[in-house]
């Protein structure tokens, strides 16, 4: 293993963009949290529990992304900037398709999966209240993914924080006006909140293409030129990119999974975890920032035909994100109450919330970890191994989620998090360290 050329400097330069794109959804988590845990505990619950479920369909394109972020950082590493236009239009013609057939399945099945799946009647009709508007997002959505992989891939991730603030002032506000019905709109409660997160979707969506137009050099790049359709090309994408996108739909399924075995311990334990869930989400933005950081970074420094360094830059990463998420953990942990007030005027809720809430701080931490290595497995190109390196261990996590929910508190099942990360963490420190991935070529 020799030393990395990687600055701290050059990690911060790529993550903190990327941290601050990561609010995007976690804004909209944590902005319709906030305002329906004001509203009643259903609201509160059916937002997460339709929100989780939308999000299970949104995982497919988000891990064609990653696909997508991998072969940009290599081509980018290895200098073919005019490939990069060529791989995004390619990424465009599949997001396209693939949001056509997610929102098809969204607008047709949805009301019966839901009943499938939610014990509470209260919370079910709230669910479909803020379903019938936000699913339409997902048209924007796979291209908002698209255009954060292309950005990650070239480094340049400074646009991700711009596209974030446009989404948060949007959905904070019209969150604010729907909602309550202020500014002369109508009061439409839990579907206010979804309207709300599709405009700030389709906000974000106008923005990218118009900074992309004006400020990327087209030629450089070959962006917005048709190019030839390679269907070489696109089997690699897909090759690259389906054991991701797949391994992106179990992770996300298992976390849908999670909250369902929790609704059916009761109204009581899904609104706890609601604010639980929205409190992790804001923990873990600097984890998910440093491990997108490693995964093009990994790929960048094998395109640059220096395949050594990839252990040492991984660590590197893993002591940045975890000195950045400790700030946090420290803050919330020491400070529970008040962060909780933010969500629900329920004392009872909150004063339930808090064991729960020291558990995700210690996963926060674990995440720093096993995040960032996870990352680096993908980086490599070897997608297939991350699948396969995830599967098993969420196989034993859904086990362990339901034996907890039988047998014990919430805060009990929410260690599960504890056993994701510890497992998964070693198990791709392994992969890196022990593996014969430098040959992997994409």
């Amino acid at each position: 293993m020799r030393a990395t050329s990687i600055t701290n400097r050059e990690i911060w330069r790529i993550a903190y963009p990327i941290m601050l794109g990561n609010l995007a959804q976690t804004i909209i988590t944590f902005t319709d949290t906030a305002f329906l845990g004001h509203l009643g505990t259903n609201e509160l619950s059916a937002s997460m529990m339709a929100g989780l479920y939308y999000f299970v369909f949104t995982t497919l394109a988000m891990g064609f992304a990653v696909g997508i972020q991998i072969f940009i950082a290599r081509r980018y590493g290895e200098g073919e900037y005019k490939q990069i236009g060529v791989v995004f239009q390619h990424g465009a013609h599949f997001v396209f398709a693939l949001g056509l057939l997610l929102f098809c399945i969204l607008f047709f099945f949805s009301h019966r999966l839901l009943q499938i799946i939610i014990e509470s009647n209260n919370i079910y009709v709230a669910a479909n209240e803020y379903l019938r508007y936000r699913q339409f997002g997902i048209f924007f959505v796979v291209f908002n993914y698209l255009f954060r992989s292309f950005y990650v891939g070239i480094s340049s991730t400074q646009v991700i924080t711009f596209s974030t603030l446009i989404m948060a002032v949007v959905n904070i506000f019209f969150d604010w006006a729907l909602i309550f019905g202020h500014v002369g709109l109508p009061e439409m409660g839990i579907g206010g909140a979804a309207l709300a997160s599709l405009l700030a979707e389709i906000t974000a969506f106008c923005f990218f293409w118009i900074y992309t137009y004006f400020k990327i050099p087209h030629e450089e790049y070959g962006m917005f030129r048709w190019h030839k359709k390679e269907p070489q090309l696109l089997a690699d994408l897909l090759k690259v990119a389906f054991p991701s996108m797949i391994q992106r739909l179990f992770s996300f399924g298992a976390w849908f999974i999670f909250f369902v075995m929790i609704e059916k311990m009761g109204e009581t334990a899904i609104g706890v975890s609601s604010v639980v869930r929205s409190t992790y989400m804001i923990l873990i933005i600097p984890g998910i920032a440093f491990s997108a950081t490693a995964n093009t970074l990994t790929s960048r420094i094998i395109g640059e035909g220096k395949s050594d360094e990839v252990m040492s830059s991984v660590w590197k990463v893993v002591k940045n994100s975890f000195l950045c998420s400790a700030v946090l953990v420290v803050v919330v942990a020491v400070i529970p109450h008040l962060v909780l007030q933010i969500y629900t005027d329920d004392a009872t809720l909150a004063q339930a919330a808090i064991p729960s809430v020291h558990v995700i701080c210690v996963a926060t931490l674990l995440g720093a970890f096993s995040m960032t290595f996870f990352e680096a497995v993908s980086g490599t190109g070897n997608t297939t191994a991350a699948m396969a390196l995830e599967f098993g261990i969420l196989i034993a996590y859904i086990v362990y989620v339901f034996l907890m929910s039988k047998t014990s508190t919430i805060a009990g099942v929410w260690t599960a998090e504890w056993l994701y990360n510890i497992s998964i963490g070693l198990i791709s420190l392994l992969y890196i360290w022990k593996a014969d991935w430098q040959k992997k070529r994409i």
